[in-house]
């Protein structure tokens, strides 16, 4: 469910705001009446799409707190929340509505502060690190995701180790990265110190290999426990399994009834590996 669109951030590395425009949030009223339909009609969960949902025009926490009241709905998910905008009281309306999902996807780019400079994030990592805390201590069991980009111009070795701290200092579930490619007419375009396609391509390495370690460490320290996930349909990777999310929105593939599509249910984790978890319904 689209909540905005366009931006205002004009990252350097980024065409939103000149292909999109600046940012227009939709009416609370026609969200919710979109969302009411899609109870209406069986759906169970909802995702809040912005490309910086904190900064909806009337109040991102409070829409939350009006969303929740849809009856039907049993999960909200919302993406993407810019680090500089995300307040307190989003924190605190993720700790206290329990249908919020207990994710929050969180773009960091860089864990150099040259870096995010350049790239007009409007915070330094301190700063960034402050707000993983806050919300670690109001949900220490929240799943936390990222945006990581290597090979910005002029990012250096140091550079990339300071990302490779932040990964390994903040410790995220899963991370989304990528080598910075040019894009017309953004700022970075017209920066000095582009890197070579190979080099990008060996930070790039260099990021992932350490992720899969931390992904791989969380995902095997849920083994044991039983948790709650909406099944999805049949599991692509193995067609007499299902599938669905946890609320820390991680796969877990089970054997079950396809009857149970749509239904929350409770799931014992026997085995985990980098991509997901596998268990057997816990009655």
């Amino acid at each position: 469910v689209s909540i905005m669109y366009g931006c205002n951030n004009f990252c350097t590395y980024c065409v939103v705001p000149y292909t999109r425009g600046r940012e227009e949030s939709r009416p609370k009223e026609g969200i919710l009446k979109e969302v009411q339909s899609l109870a209406n009609h069986g759906f169970k969960e909802i995702t809040l799409l912005g490309q910086n949902v904190n900064s909806y025009e009337t109040d991102f926490p409070a829409l939350l707190s009006y969303l929740h009241s849809v009856e039907g709905i049993e999960r909200i998910r919302f993406m993407t929340s810019h680090p500089k905008d995300l307040s307190d009281r989003l924190i605190d309306a993720m700790a206290e509505l329990p249908k919020v999902c207990n994710h929050i996807h969180l773009p960091l780019q860089s864990g150099s502060d040259k870096i995010l400079k350049l790239m007009n994030r409007g915070y330094i990592y301190s700063e960034y690190k402050r707000k993983i805390d806050k919300i670690r201590d109001k949900m220490p069991e929240i799943g936390i995701t990222t945006d990581i980009i290597v090979g910005f111009p002029g990012e250096t070795e140091d550079d990339l180790n300071m990302t490779l701290d932040a990964l390994r200092d903040v410790e995220y579930d899963n991370i989304y990265a990528f080598k910075y490619s040019k894009r017309q007419d953004t700022a970075a375009d017209r920066f000095d110190g582009h890197l070579s396609k190979g080099l990008k391509e060996e930070r790039l390495s260099q990021v992932m290999l350490l992720q899969t370690e931390i992904t791989t460490r969380k995902n095997k320290g849920h083994i044991g426990l039983t948790v709650g996930v909406l099944v999805e349909g049949v599991s692509e990777a193995d067609k007499s399994r299902l599938t669905g999310r946890t609320e820390t929105n991680r796969i877990v593939n089970f054997t079950g009834s396809y009857e149970l599509v749509g239904k929350l249910v409770n799931v014992k984790i026997i085995n985990a590996n980098l991509s997901n978890l596998g268990g057997m319904i816990n009655d």
